[in-house]
């Protein structure tokens, strides 16, 4: 989709994509109730006509799926960062050699003197991950950086459009089933079975729940409160329709990092995770003589004076904690897309269920 049909979006599109990053019931008839939500804003329109709204932007590419946002991190296993140099003779064959690793799951080149190639490592059992590294370095000659999540203070990829509902504050999460949040950090069969289920979007019929549950050939009330619950404590980001943000003209990702005091970070990071653009907000190791920050905030853009002028921004609430100098920080922009699978639970929901 090209931004000039993004632009041909009308009223209706605007506010559901804007409306239901997030929230979207678990409950039976739920595009009845998230219908109703948008009515009483002024947005009139029916469930069946909103279940074939999202139908139409899945296929389209406006969205990258409808469902449950899974966090990976919440499930079992581990995921990392890691940079390394790929020498600019040679980039087209390292790509080549780091993405055929099943292990990595996405993997950018950014605008870097030295670390221009980043990528994500996603395994079962954090113990491969060095065995990964290892391998890519034999394999490549070039030296790994890993920069593991260290704190998050934020996780929130949300990218909102000129239109109806702006600041996307629809929440119907409370409608379904009554469920009790658990202190579980395993998972049984069952609940692993969903969980791959539903990684990749639910089916996007008029009640989706009782879909799922028929593939699984288990209880629709199970399954709607399962997820409720999953979404409670954490192992669901989000229920409700997950953007294509390029798609949506989002095409500036600009990756600053910052070489923030150690005893600052506590502070800085929740005052920058509050900034409405800033989609993840992390601590991460420095390298000594290669690597000098030590915290990563996420911006995005829908063009080049945007990204900056949102990069100032984070620059001037940073400054409002330390006097932030030009060798303090950086941004990293990506400058192409060399692999973007996912990160595929399998494994890790298999190593963790009980």
């Amino acid at each position: 989709m090209t931004r000039a049909e993004v632009e041909e979006l009308d009223r209706i599109d605007r506010a559901l994509i804007n409306a239901f990053q997030g929230g979207f019931p678990v409950s039976e008839r739920p595009f009845e109730h998230a219908a109703r939500a948008l009515s009483e804003r002024g947005v009139e329109v029916s469930g069946e006509e909103l279940l074939e709204r999202v139908r139409r932007l899945d296929e389209e590419g406006v969205l990258t799926r409808f469902g449950a946002l899974v966090n990976a991190q919440e499930i079992g296993g581990t995921a990392t960062l890691v940079a390394m140099h790929a020498p600019e003779e040679r980039f087209e064959e390292v790509a080549e050699t780091v993405n055929a690793h099943r292990e990595v799951a996405h993997n950018y080149e950014r605008e870097h003197p030295h670390l221009n190639m980043w990528f994500v490592v996603s395994v079962a059992d954090e113990s491969r991950v060095e065995e990964v590294l290892a391998a890519i370095e034999e394999e490549t000659g070039q030296e790994t950086y890993d920069l593991p999540k260290q704190r998050e203070f934020r996780v929130e990829a949300k990218f909102m459009l000129d239109g109806p509902i702006p600041e996307g504050d629809v929440d119907l999460s409370r409608l379904g089933p009554a469920v009790e949040p658990t202190d579980s950090t395993t998972l049984t069969p069952e609940e692993r079975d969903l969980v791959l289920a539903i990684q990749d979007g639910f089916p996007i019929v008029a009640d989706p729940y009782a879909a799922i549950a028929e593939e699984l050939d288990a209880d629709p009330e199970w399954v709607r409160a399962t997820i409720k619950r999953f979404d409670e404590e954490g192992k669901v980001r989000r229920v409700g329709v997950i953007p294509n943000h390029y798609a949506l003209g989002y095409t500036e990702n600009g990756m600053t990092v910052w070489d923030v005091p150690d005893d600052l970070v506590s502070e800085v990071g929740p005052a920058i995770a509050s900034l409405p653009f800033v989609t993840h907000c992390y601590q991460r190791p420095r390298h000594e003589g290669v690597w000098p920050y030590n915290f990563f905030a996420m911006t995005h853009g829908r063009s080049e004076a945007e990204s900056e002028q949102r990069i100032e921004q984070v620059r001037e609430r940073m400054a409002g904690f330390w006097e932030v100098s030009e060798d303090d920080w950086d941004s990293l922009f990506s400058t192409r897309i060399l692999k973007k699978t996912g990160i595929r639970l399998d494994e890790r929901a298999d190593a963790n269920t009980e």
